[in-house]
């Protein structure tokens, strides 16, 4: 049997880091594909760039900090991560000072890239 390419996956976050089961469940499944070898983007957009805010503390609310969760998406080899530009403004996150390196894209980029990927998965 021939080799099979593996397809490349694209994450969309959609939902604030705390207080919602998706924002949690997309960061976990996005790290499952990537240990079993899968290409990862993450693609954060609404209220999903709030999980990129940068020195954010979990502990008043028993959950585990987001930002130190994706600081550790470069050792599951998750190198491509974009920000939706105009949500980021919106809520004035500044996306250098995010956790972990990202692109900004704007409405055209974001198309882009939702279709040149080969699955799509919301959170």
């Amino acid at each position: 049997m021939g080799e099979t390419a593996s397809k490349r996956l694209l994450f969309v976050m959609r939902h604030a880091p705390y207080g919602a089961g998706p924002a949690r469940a997309g960061l976990d499944a996005a790290l499952a594909a990537a240990a079993f070898d899968q290409p990862v983007d993450l693609l954060f957009m609404g209220d999903g760039v709030l999980q990129l805010l940068p020195q954010q503390d979990g502990a008043a609310l028993g959950v585990k900090t987001r930002g130190k969760q994706l600081a550790a998406l470069p050792l599951y080899d998750i190198e491509h991560v974009y920000v939706d530009a105009q949500a980021a403004a919106r809520y004035a996150l500044d996306v250098t000072q995010a956790p972990l390196p990202a692109q900004a894209l704007d409405a055209d980029g974001m198309a882009q890239l939702l279709q040149d990927c080969d699955l799509l998965l919301g959170f």
